[in-house]
């Protein structure tokens, strides 16, 4: 395929479709938790541990794993990584004691994540300069899509067959979804051998903006893994008592939150960053009283949920826009570092919101969720140029002898 080409609109859905199918097998688990813990006999305090585990294999796609795209095919990349992640899906289905699960969910967060940035770097090397964006931003909305509704599946599904069949259905269509990418994806050229990983580094020393977007990734995703990590634990228990496919339908009001926020990369790109992201920030600490009177009526929850993912989406679409306006000449290195932080978030908020419930009940995760909303707020005040960069067009200064193009590369 040549860069003076039109990526196709079927080729350009399957894109989105397939990361969103893969980056949805690394939320299957979180409003089944409580069944989770309850089959396999772990404490509830404890429980937070499997969204953890799928966390870290996270972490570990993107150190080792993602970069691998910058030094081998793509295509065949993609093959073994789906394959590989229809096995770990099958593993954690047949799972039969706590340590066996963590490690099926260890391989299905590096795998699944692996292949969601893997598919979305595919696409941007499939496309031409001049759509690169469009490509890009299509990808990244199936994964919005296939975060959002893997809670509303997995609900509906568990309650039909259990939370093992949550897990036999992804397998079979993975296996589908692998079939397909391997007959539709373009055969691209192998990009030369270089230390994807040092590149990376070398880019969090050299760049202020991705530190500081960084920083508000962390906190920005230990807030959101919060609240989704331990929502299902008193929705599930008397006197809510809801079934898992009524747990995970909020995430449907948090998919409307998430497309409210779709404009916020266009206002990024009008020099309105630092509003943009001083707004989520207040939106994201304010979404916690509703949050809080959850137990009062669930009308609270869902005005809650909608503020929150309105304030995550606009917040990380923002960071994603700012790191990769500050580096050009790097975007998949500099959004696999942004991605590092995003995965330390999920998981500590993910350990942090079910060990908080079980020792303070969900007065005491709505506390922890407003004070790291405060603390963000905080952090991004403190910042350097903080006032410039709210007054209009964020810098993004990087070192001599760095290749910029103004964004237009």
């Amino acid at each position: 395929m040549t860069h003076t080409s039109r990526l196709s609109t079927a080729l350009l859905l399957l894109f989105a479709c397939a990361a969103g199918l893969s980056v949805a097998n690394v939320y299957y688990a979180q409003p089944v938790l409580g069944a989770l813990a309850s089959d396999l006999g772990i404490a509830t305090g404890r429980i937070g541990a499997v969204i953890a585990a799928t966390q870290l294999g996270s972490v570990a796609a993107l150190l080792w794993v993602v970069p691998l795209g910058d030094r081998m095919d793509r295509r065949r990349l993609m093959a073994v990584q789906g394959g590989g992640l229809v096995l770990a899906l099958l593993a954690v289905a047949m799972a039969a004691q706590a340590g066996s699960l963590l490690l099926g969910m260890l391989a299905v967060g590096l795998l699944g994540t692996a292949m969601t940035q893997g598919l979305i770097a595919y696409a941007a090397a499939a496309a031409g300069a001049h759509e690169r964006g469009r490509v890009v931003g299509a990808a990244q909305a199936g994964v919005v899509v296939g975060l959002l509704l893997a809670r509303v599946v997995a609900g509906a599904v568990a309650d039909l067959g259990g939370w093992r069949a949550v897990y036999l259905l992804s397998a079979g269509v993975m296996v589908v979804t692998g079939m397909l990418l391997w007959a539709c994806l373009p055969r691209l050229p192998v990009p030369a051998a270089h230390s994807a990983r040092a590149g990376w580094i070398t880019l969090l020393r050299q760049q202020p903006v991705l530190r500081q977007r960084g920083v508000l990734g962390l906190l920005l995703f230990t807030v959101f893994g919060l609240f989704w990590s331990s929502m299902s634990l008193p929705l599930g228990a008397p006197p809510q008592a809801l079934s898992h496919t009524a747990i995970g339908a909020f995430a449907l009001v948090g998919l409307l939150g998430a497309l409210a926020a779709a404009r916020s990369g266009h206002w990024s790109d009008r020099g309105h960053a630092g509003r943009v992201t001083t707004g989520a920030l207040w939106v994201m600490l304010l979404s916690w009283a509703p949050i809080a009177a959850m137990p009062h009526h669930l009308g609270w929850l869902v005005l809650g949920v909608l503020l929150l993912d309105l304030a995550v989406q606009a917040l990380h679409v923002t960071n994603q826009s700012r790191i990769l306006a500050a580096a050009p000449h790097a975007q998949a290195q500099v959004i696999a570092a942004y991605m590092l932080f995003y995965a330390a978030g999920s998981g500590l908020g993910a350990l942090a919101g079910s060990a908080l419930y079980a020792a303070q009940g969900w007065t005491g995760v709505c506390i922890a969720g407003a004070g790291v909303s405060l603390l963000a707020l905080l952090a991004w005040w403190m910042m350097p140029g903080y006032h410039t960069i709210t007054g209009g067009h964020e810098p993004c200064p990087v070192r001599r002898g760095s290749r910029i193009d103004n964004g237009r590369s």
